[in-house]
């Protein structure tokens, strides 16, 4: 295994467009994790509620702790996906190391790899997006409800 310094630029070369979409994926995780660090701060502060509420306080608390629990279950999933797709990414960079270092033909494996992390990425999106419906559909009832005339 002799790898001269021009196939070492070669293989850099092909991996770039891979580590931009991985610093890219990296930003997401972080806003998604923020997301549900945000929604387990507030069902935690609602449960403390419950415990000294009366039964009308009770039944609105625990509406809004299971609006939080769907939003959370999604934003478990887009965490998942996200990490999937860097993951996928990262061995989409090995694979064209190994590929080319070696003089394997990786590019079937590489494109599947590739479609595979752009279908976990959409997904991840897709669940941000379903959570946001969520969430801005419990705001606009929880508003309603707040200043019905």
């Amino acid at each position: 295994m002799n790898i001269q310094l021009g196939d070492i630029s070669h293989i850099i070369q092909l991996s770039i467009a891979p580590v931009f979409l991985l610093s890219g994926i990296g930003p997401q995780l972080i806003v998604l994790t923020n997301r549900l660090a945000r929604i387990i701060d507030r069902s935690r502060k609602l449960e403390e509620l419950v415990h000294h509420a009366d039964t009308a306080e009770k039944s609105e608390y625990m509406a809004e702790i299971g609006i939080l629990y769907r939003r959370a279950h999604q934003i478990n999933y887009a965490i998942t996906l996200s990490t999937a797709c860097a993951l996928l990414v990262s061995l989409i960079i090995v694979a064209l190391f190994i590929g080319d270092a070696l003089g394997l033909a990786l590019d079937r494996l590489i494109a599947v790899l590739f479609v595979v992390a752009m279908l976990s990425l959409i997904g991840s999106y897709t669940f941000l997006l379903r959570e946001i419906f969520i969430a801005t559909r419990s705001l606009s009832m929880q508003h309603m409800l707040k200043y019905r005339p």
